[in-house]
């Protein structure tokens, strides 16, 4: 860090621009990606169920529908009266955009019953898109307008309408979320720092940072397909880590330059020295704990990585590059716009004194402080037990929601139009299952709570197919259940019995993640400890960061299980009471984890470098608290801003994100750093720094000019710092 330094103290226009321009330019290139990205990517391909769907394409046609839409007879009329109207708004359709003819009431007389509505008011059209998975959601867009008809009530539902309404409500509601959370964000930022100048600095590497990170997903999707919700996620994370680490380097530079001697140069040289190399070291951390999405098989999921690992790396880079040229050519007037000329300083002051206070309170009681925090933090966690998984369905829209309802009203009162269960019965060697065999499983399938009706579709080659109708919306809980009450029937002798439909599909889904769900924990745990045992030098800290983090997410779970599963405060929180989204909740374990260990970075880091220097263990507490307590709790405070606008959100999953995050950050930044932490710390005394022979010791905190100590004061003949008294 120190040559590169020097290079932006020489250059710092240069530096400034040619990253400015690189960035703008490439985010102009990025700016297309949304039109890239898929809208599919949720099932598993190696799954029974997406075998079965392509079984059942080759051999039968499409059994699922994409989508439904209902018509309902005006006043004064019947259903045959409007057939006509609907029909000819349905020929208007491109078959290029659909699988096979549109099936309706009206031209399908064999379904005709199944089509239609008890009480006659009501009729269906039943659309089958073109395409794999993808393709099908975004068909939708072109299909919708060609189902409604002037003069008749139309609600459309099914798996693509739901899917589209859900990502086109999810982009909406984030460009809310951002233009709420920023002006919000700069104001606590000016607040921190006393000053607009200052506070404007980490605001603008976050834009450029979702810039970057939109320019680094066209790349990715180049290469691989990438799911929409990737962009939402390098929104999100850009905007807020770039915060953060703006947060960090400006804040130490600061602190550099109040040195009576220290010139700019010196204060940059030992910024990017210390909290430079620490964002750089966090960012690799953050990289390696999201990297672990790649282990499972969804798209979705997937996307997810590419999206936080594109954001940590393009918002490291520029807390590196632009804002350090930024700070060169701004120098002492970073404190500029400031209501009053010392407030940074009085702010430091007052929460060095704040922080100190808690801290030797904790150090005066280690044992119960942390006997009480974990304990704590484990009877928050205890909720977990109970905790299920499904996945993103109807539920996820608010209740009022035109296509949620629908969709419940088309599984009461028109079960044939649902995708229900397909049940693929194999004969052995080549030839089809006896049709005693196929009707003995009929009948049994048929007995399953909400299973309204079972249809043999027919037999190709050495397959039977069975249609299970359910009386319940497809992927719901109960349609789960009833999936389940299926599976457990015994396939006849000599026969292979498979499972699909799009419950099948959303149940191996989830299967799949909490397959993978450890592989992924394992990947992020092992990166975490080798880091940071080559990070701070230590065997110790590495371990106990590890397990504080499995904590606090431990206790994030346990809350956000008693509010979406068993519904407590759901209601004030407008939030759909079920099993947790199964790709929502690998999402904020890796967004916490990942965050939970880069604050401990932080923290952990100067109380390294006090130690470093000849601190005892006690007063490296003290220096590492007070000197990152203040800035630790403002990126914390930001990040819930940033995150928490997603509250707002009208969607479950969105609202999930944003309750989940808060109550994370919150957990973390007030009993896990201020309290637990210096306990644990304490405890440990000199185990902390214990480290094999042949582990090198941690440099990260040593800058040329002189060994940095956080919490003292620097000695202009030595150049050195001496510890300051607590």
């Amino acid at each position: 860090m120190t040559g590169w330094a020097a290079a932006v103290a020489r250059r710092p226009w240069i530096v400034l621009l040619l990253t400015v321009g690189f960035v703008v330019a490439a985010g102009a290139w990025g700016a297309s990606v949304t039109s890239r990205l898929g809208s599919g990517g949720y099932a598993d391909h190696g799954s029974e169920s997406m075998q079965v769907e392509r079984l059942v394409d080759d051999l039968f046609g499409r059994q699922s529908p994409d989508v439904v839409a209902v018509y309902t007879a005006p006043d004064g009329q019947s259903l045959d009266d409007i057939g006509p109207a609907v029909q000819a708004r349905l020929d208007t359709l491109d078959p290029a955009l659909l699988d096979k003819p549109v099936l309706t009431y009206w031209n399908t007389p064999a379904a005709a019953s199944s089509l239609r509505s008890a009480d006659g008011t009501k009729a269906l059209a039943v659309v089958f898109a073109a395409g794999d998975e993808d393709q099908r959601i975004v068909a939708f867009a072109d299909i919708a307008p060609h189902l409604s008809v002037p003069g008749v009530h139309t609600d459309i539902t099914g798996f693509a309408a739901l899917a589209a309404d859900i990502n086109t409500q999810s982009q909406r509601d984030l460009v809310v979320a951002e233009s709420l959370s920023l002006p919000i964000t700069l104001l606590v930022l000016v607040l921190v720092f006393g000053g607009l100048v200052a506070a404007s600095l980490p605001v603008a590497v976050g834009g450029l940072a979702i810039l970057g990170a939109m320019a680094s997903l066209r790349l990715i999707v180049e290469f691989t397909d990438v799911n929409v919700f990737a962009a939402n996620i390098a929104t999100l994370l850009g905007l807020g880590l770039a915060i953060d680490y703006g947060l960090f380097v400006v804040s130490r530079f600061r602190e550099e330059l109040a040195d009576d001697d220290a010139d700019v140069d010196g204060a940059l040289t030992r910024t990017l020295a210390t909290a430079g190399r620490t964002v750089g070291f966090s960012a690799v951390l953050l990289i390696c704990a999201f990297a672990g999405t790649l282990v499972f098989p969804q798209v979705s999921l997937r996307s997810l990585g590419y999206g936080a690992m594109s954001a940590v790396a393009v918002a490291a880079a520029l807390s590196l590059t632009a804002l350090p040229a930024a700070l060169v050519l701004l120098g002492p007037r970073i404190g500029a716009g400031s209501w009053r000329r010392n407030a940074f300083a009085r702010g430091e002051a007052r929460a060095q004194r704040f922080w100190g206070r808690v801290t030797r309170s904790v150090l005066r009681r280690p044992l119960a402080t942390a006997t009480a925090v974990t304990a704590a933090l484990l009877v928050l966690a205890t909720p977990i037990l109970g905790i299920t998984l499904t996945d993103v369905d109807h539920t996820a829209l608010p209740p009022g929601s035109a296509a949620r309802v629908t969709a419940e009203q088309v599984a009461a009162e028109f079960p044939a139009a649902n995708s229900g269960v397909i049940v693929a019965v194999r004969g052995a060697d080549g030839q089809p299952p006896a049709a005693l065999a196929v009707e003995g499983l009929r009948r049994e399938i048929a007995a399953v709570d909400d299973v309204s009706e079972v249809a043999v579709a027919g037999t190709r080659e050495d397959v039977t197919l069975l249609r299970a109708q359910l009386s319940v919306p497809d992927r719901s809980q109960q349609a789960m259940q009833a999936l389940a009450g299926i599976r457990a029937v015994d396939a006849p002798a000599s026969t292979d019995v498979m499972l699909g439909g799009m419950t099948a599909i959303t149940a191996d889904g989830v299967d799949a993640i909490v397959d993978r769900l450890p592989l992924m924990i394992a990947v992020m745990v092992l990166a975490t400890l080798v880091l940071l045992f080559l990070g701070f030098g230590s065997i110790v800290l590495p371990v106990k960061a590890v397990l504080v983090a499995f904590l606090s997410l431990g206790a994030t779970f346990g809350i956000l299980t008693t509010v979406f599963v068993g519904g407590h405060l759901a209601g004030v929180l407008g939030v759909s009471q079920g099993p947790l989204a199964a790709g929502m909740v690998v999402l904020v374990i890796a967004v916490v984890f990942g965050l939970s260990t880069d604050y401990e970075v932080f923290l952990i880091s100067r109380m390294v470098e006090a130690h470093q220097q000849g601190a005892s263990t006690d007063d490296a507490i003290l220096a590492g608290t007070t000197r990152t307590g203040r800035v630790v709790t403002a990126a914390a405070a930001l990040l819930v801003l940033v995150t928490g606008a997603f509250t707002l959100s009208t969607l479950t999953p969105m609202r999930f994100i944003g309750i989940g995050m808060m109550i994370a950050l919150v957990l973390d930044a007030t009993l896990v750093r201020m309290l637990l932490v210096p306990a644990l710390v304490k405890l440990m005394g000199e185990a902390n720094w214990w480290r094999p022979a042949w582990l090198p010791s941690a440099t990260s905190e040593r800058s040329v000019s002189g060994q940095h100590n956080v919490s003292g004061q620097h000695d202009a003949k030595t150049g050195s710092r001496t510890p300051a008294p607590p």
